[in-house]
């Protein structure tokens, strides 16, 4: 009788290409633990894996465009005789899914969130020359239960029938940064006129506070020591467990993990922003005096019409409080230029609460209609080149006033995380990743990546900041 011999067959190798915000990253580093732990080679470069995964961002036009480009740029590999197929995930995919696949032949699958657990099997049938049917897009918000407290169960079940593949942990790290993302929760519960996010995110849910504390400690033990806590409504957190105040209860456990040094919060929603919330961030130790807070205008009625509350007058009360607890707080925010109806007088409201509010990070957005939301049905559209225009003003002025409050903290001392050795750049606990500006140490010295090094704010080159070490 024969042998049967059996070949094994070389691990396959897969990139993971992130667009987007650091969410996206928290979701490309769950799928790549998923694809390790099934055995999957991780390369980062492209041209070199079999396949090519684009986690793509569906947020406004131009982050569609890069993701598409991505997408494009990733099909032109297939002719070096390494690289197969290129498949799209991440949020434009679930957003637009079959239709997406219409639009654009040269993507060889577009798979949605559901697709994630079985990351892996999708993505050998494509390899292998299966194909595999994109999605109808559908509204997320409707596969929890509409009251938070009823989510807990839903929650629950649906973990059951998904056990991690490394440990308590969904997670591989893809870079050896310093810092890295938390995601403490996901979806939203808001209905802002100009956001589609509900939409192909879904209704709001937090984790657990355990499953947070272990992710937590799995990246101080990888060598993260700033954790970076994101999520679409970080004030929101708690909420579906009665508990609005768990983000309080949390940090302190947070701080208590050896190796972690920073603990910095993102995206917070002005009117949700509580005193008790204010006091955590500001006493707690490791917590940095970091506030990204969500105005979006100053206009009253017409944050009214996107389906906001607050006003300029609210908002400058609350950086007053804010800088009465810590003056050195770092503040940033995005605004929104040429929602529909926005006129001249309200446009100069902008201006003057920009004027006043003497922010670190100001990030300025034109108006474009979105895909199932409100305000594309709004009449009183505001003209395309009128918001070129008011855009181009703002962010002139915007680029004055971020210059100013940088050079306000000429003679600050501060702490500065090296994340560049070549340029000795890093960022102080006021500025963000990504988004805001860094800090370039001068010293004899040379810091390596990971140091913290305390210094003193000597000049500004616009919104960077340049230090003396001490």
């Amino acid at each position: 009788m024969a042998t049967e011999i059996k070949t094994k067959l070389p691990p396959r190798t897969v990139a993971l290409v992130t667009l987007g915000c650091a969410r996206n990253e928290t979701d490309s580093e769950e799928l790549a633990a998923r694809l390790a732990a099934d055995g999957w080679i991780l390369i980062a470069d492209p041209a070199k894996a079999e396949i090519a995964v684009i986690n793509t961002c569906g947020f406004i036009e131009s982050a569609k465009k890069d993701s598409v480009d991505a997408l494009l740029q990733a099909h032109s590999l297939k002719g070096n005789g390494v690289t197969k197929a290129v498949v799209a995930v991440g949020c434009m995919a679930e957003r637009y899914g079959n239709e997406l696949a219409r639009a654009l032949p040269e993507a060889d699958a577009i798979l949605g969130f559901d697709d994630y657990q079985d990351i892996s099997t999708r993505l050998s049938t494509i390899i292998d020359g299966g194909k595999i049917t994109a999605h109808t897009p559908k509204d997320r918000r409707a596969l929890l239960p509409i009251a938070p407290s009823d989510r807990a169960d839903k929650r629950d079940s649906d973990k059951s029938k998904d056990i991690s593949p490394i440990g308590t942990v969904l997670r591989k790290r893809l870079d050896n940064a310093p810092i890295a993302p938390l995601k403490i929760a996901s979806g939203c519960d808001r209905r802002c006129s100009f956001c589609a996010i509900p939409y192909f995110r879904g209704s709001f849910i937090s984790r657990r506070p355990t499953e947070i504390i272990d992710e937590a400690k799995w990246l101080a033990d990888s060598g993260v020591s700033e954790l970076y806590l994101v999520s679409e409504n970080t004030t929101s957190y708690g909420k579906d467990f009665g508990d609005l105040k768990l983000m309080e209860k949390l940090l302190p456990d947070l701080s208590k993990i050896d190796g972690i040094k920073r603990i910095r919060l993102s995206y917070l929603q002005p009117a949700e922003v509580r005193p008790s919330l204010l006091q955590a961030m500001v006493s707690v130790d490791k917590v940095v005096p970091y506030f990204d807070l969500s105005f979006q205008h100053a206009n009253g009625d017409l944050l009214r019409n996107m389906r906001r509350f607050g006003d300029g007058e609210k908002f400058l009360h609350l950086i007053t409080q804010i800088r009465a607890l810590n003056p050195q707080s770092g503040i940033r925010s995005n605004f929104i230029v040429g929602f529909p109806g926005e006129t001249d007088g309200q446009f100069m409201d902008l201006i003057e609460f920009l004027s006043q509010a003497q922010l670190d990070a100001i990030g300025i957005f034109g108006y474009s209609d979105e895909d199932k939301t409100e305000g594309k049905s709004l009449s009183n559209k505001v003209a395309p080149e009128l918001i070129t225009e008011r855009v181009n003003e703002l962010s002139t002025l915007v680029d004055e006033l971020i210059t100013q409050r940088a050079e306000s903290r000429i003679g600050e001392k501060i702490s500065v995380l090296i994340e560049d050795e070549a340029e000795q750049e890093g960022r102080a606990e006021h500025q963000g990743p990504d988004v805001d500006g860094s800090t370039f140490v001068k010293s004899r010295n040379k810091y390596r990546v990971g140091e913290y090094v305390d210094a003193v704010v000597s000049d500004v080159a616009g919104v960077d900041l340049i230090a003396q070490v001490i």
